[in-house]
C-alpha cells in the first residue's frame, strides 16, 4: 500500500509525505512514492497520526457481555481511531490468572480489528487479599498490571506486587482511591453536590492514594502508573514526584479536561463516572498538567454499561462512560483548538507515550515500525449522537456536543480496518 499526500504528524513536526507499507510495516517515508503498490490511498488534506493506543478501557468480556463484548469493543475503538487498547482485568471471573489473558488474546485474534493488550489483576479476584499469579500472566501476554475499578488497601501487598512487577518488567497501573474516604460519595465533594443534594467525594480519597503509591514505588526505584488523574492537588503530587526523579507516569481522560461537576445538576446518571468530574480548578490543572509533561497519556477509561445499568437512581447507577468514540474529536477541539497542544504533542499523549510506558510496537510513524496508523480530518465538525455508537455503550453525557476532528480511515499491520 502506498498512502499519498498525507500530512504526517511526526514526533516534532508535521510534514506533507508519502508513505510505503510492505508486509504490514512502514518501508519507507518519501515525497512522491511511485512504486507499484497493491493499493493506493489519497488522502490530500488529511492528517495521518501514528495509530492511536488507548492504554485503559473495559471490554466486559468475559463475563459482562450485555455490556461489552470485544467484538464490539474493537468495532468502537476503530471507528475512534484506536489501533491497540488495553482492557482492564474487572470481567468476570477476573483476569487474574494466563487462562484469562490467554482468552482476551485469542478472541480479539479471532476478532481481527484492533490490537487487544490485557492488563492482568494485582490480586486474585481483585480483593486485595493475595497476589495473583504475574509471571503466567506475563507470559499468556499480560502487558501490565492493575486492580483497576478499586485500590489495593494492603500497602504491604502494593508494595510487593511492585516489586514483583518490575522483576517482570511489568508496571503497575494504580486506581487511586481510598474508600473509606469516599464513604458513599457518588459525585465530587462541593459546590454541585450542594445544590443537588447528592453525596460528594473529597479530592483527599484520591489523593492519599496516589501519595501512598508514588512513596512506594520511589522506595523500591520502580516504576508506577497513576491511572484517571482528576484533581489539581493530584497533579501536584505527581509533579512533584517526577522533578524528585521517581519513575511515575500518569494519564487523564477527555471528561476531566473538557467539562466540570456543574454538569451533574442534571441529574443525568451518565455524569457518573469514577474518580469523579471535578470542579474549574481542577479541569485547569489537568489542562495544564498535559501542557507541561506531567499527564503523559489521555486514555478514555472507556466503560460501557447496558441502558438498565444507568437508568436508575443516581445513587444507585454504575460509574462510568462510554468515551472510545468521542475521545479523539474532545482532543482536537479542548486542546489542539484551544493551542494547549501541537498535533505532535498530542500524537505523543494519544500514541508515543502508552507504547513507550506499556513497551508496545508502535506509537510512531517511523521506517520499520508497524504500519499502524490513524487518519482523521481535524477540521471536520461534527455532533454527538450516542445511537449511533458501535459500542453496546450507549452510556455518555455529551449528546448535543459538537466535536472536531473525524477518523477517516484506521490502519492496522497495512490493512485498513475502518473507513468512514
Amino acid at each position: 500500500m502506498i498512502i499519498k499526500n498525507g500530512k504526517l504528524v511526526l514526533k516534532d513536526e508535521v510534514v506533507e509525505k508519502d508513505i510505503l507499507v510492505k508486509d504490514g510495516k512502514i518501508a519507507l517515508i518519501a515525497e512522491n512514492i511511485c512504486d507499484k503498490a497493491e493499493e493506493v490511498l489519497d488522502v490530500k488534506g488529511l492528517h495521518v497520526f501514528p495509530g492511536l493506543i488507548d492504554m485503559h478501557v473495559h471490554l466486559r468480556e468475559p463475563g459482562f457481555e450485555k455490556k461489552e463484548n470485544i467484538e464490539s469493543g474493537c468495532k468502537a475503538a476503530v471507528k475512534g481511531g484506536f489501533t491497540q487498547i488495553c482492557c482492564m482485568p474487572n470481567t468476570n471471573p477476573v483476569a487474574d490468572n494466563k487462562i484469562i489473558i490467554g482468552y482476551i488474546k485469542q478472541r480479539a485474534q479471532e476478532v481481527g480489528l484492533c490490537k487487544v493488550q490485557p492488563i492482568g489483576a494485582i490480586s486474585k479476584g481483585e480483593k486485595g487479599e493475595e497476589m495473583a499469579a504475574i509471571g503466567g500472566m506475563k507470559k499468556a501476554g499480560a502487558v501490565a498490571l492493575s486492580d483497576d475499578g478499586v485500590s489495593v488497601k494492603n500497602s504491604r501487598l502494593m508494595y510487593l506486587a511492585m516489586e514483583y512487577a518490575k522483576g517482570f518488567g511489568l508496571k503497575c497501573l494504580c486506581h487511586c482511591e481510598d474508600k473509606d474516604l469516599v464513604d458513599g460519595g457518588v459525585i465530587n465533594e462541593g459546590l454541585s453536590a450542594t445544590i443537588a443534594g447528592l453525596k460528594g467525594s473529597p479530592r483527599a480519597a484520591e489523593d492519599c492514594v496516589i501519595a501512598r503509591d508514588i512513596a512506594l514505588a520511589e522506595s523500591l526505584d520502580a516504576p508506577v502508573h497513576i491511572c484517571h488523574v482528576s484533581t489539581y492537588s493530584g497533579v501536584r503530587i505527581i509533579r512533584d514526584a517526577k522533578k524528585a526523579g521517581v519513575k511515575v507516569t500518569a494519564e487523564t481522560c477527555p471528561h476531566y479536561f473538557s467539562v466540570t461537576d456543574e454538569i451533574v445538576r442534571t441529574y443525568d446518571t451518565n455524569t457518573k463516572v469514577n474518580p469523579p468530574i471535578r470542579e474549574e480548578i481542577d479541569r485547569l490543572a489537568i489542562i495544564e498538567g498535559l501542557k507541561d509533561g506531567t499527564l503523559d497519556c489521555i486514555v478514555t477509561d472507556h466503560a460501557p454499561h447496558h441502558a438498565d445499568d444507568k437508568n436508575v437512581e443516581y445513587n444507585l447507577a454504575a460509574f462510568g462512560i462510554s468515551g472510545i468514540e468521542t475521545s479523539f474529536g474532545f482532543a482536537i477541539k479542548y486542546l489542539y483548538e484551544t493551542g494547549v497542544l501541537t498535533l505532535p504533542q498530542l500524537a505523543e499523549k494519544m500514541s508515543y507515550n502508552p507504547a513507550k510506558i506499556l513497551d508496545l510496537d508502535g506509537g510512531e510513524i517511523a521506517v520499520g515500525k508497524a504500519a499502524d496508523l490513524t487518519i482523521a480530518n481535524i477540521d471536520e465538525k461534527w455532533v454527538v449522537d450516542s445511537s449511533k455508537f458501535v459500542s453496546k455503550g450507549k452510556n455518555t453525557p455529551f449528546n448535543g456536543y459538537e466535536l472536531k476532528g473525524v477518523v477517516k480511515y484506521t490502519i492496522v499491520d497495512g490493512d485498513v480496518k475502518y473507513q468512514a
